[in-house]
């Protein structure tokens, strides 16, 4: 079975929210043989990154960059999982209130070291999130649970 790792900083009811959609996707009765495996951001482990098949980030964007809990998931796992996780598919979601540029830069320069594989346009939302919107954050979780199932 093909595990897609959703590992997430969601420290507000809104960001929370848009976990729930992504979980919603990735969870959807159609995708059959895929493990989603939820974990906290400052809970990550290298088991986590090395038992994973595709893997799905979610931060909020602070300061010009993604969350500290993010970074520090990375900064904690890197060396050991760089070179053994290489072309494995991925994608994000950001969540800012005024820009998530930094944020979104930040993200890419780390999977870029790791040699991850974009594999569906990342979702970037500023302050409140509208039903439309929301329906991104649904698809985004669908769509990479989908390509585990078919991988």
């Amino acid at each position: 079975m093909a595990r897609l790792l959703v590992l997430h900083h969601s420290p507000t009811p809104l960001t929370r929210s848009l976990l729930d959609a992504v979980l919603e996707g990735a969870r959807d009765d159609a995708i059959d043989g895929v493990e989603v495996r939820v974990v906290a951001a400052l809970d990550a482990t290298v088991e986590d990154f090395l038992t994973a098949d595709g893997y799905l980030l979610g931060t909020t964007a602070n300061f010009g960059y993604m969350s500290g809990a993010l970074k520090h998931a990375f900064d904690s796992t890197y060396d050991d999982v760089r070179g053994k996780v290489s072309g494995r598919p991925f994608s994000f979601w950001i969540h800012g209130r005024s820009d998530t540029t930094g944020a979104r830069r930040s993200v890419e320069s780390i999977t870029t070291g790791l040699e991850w594989r974009l594999a569906a346009e990342p979702v970037e939302a500023l302050r409140a999130v509208a039903p439309a919107e929301r329906e991104q954050f649904v698809e985004l979780g669908g769509t990479l649970a989908a390509l585990l199932m078919d991988a």
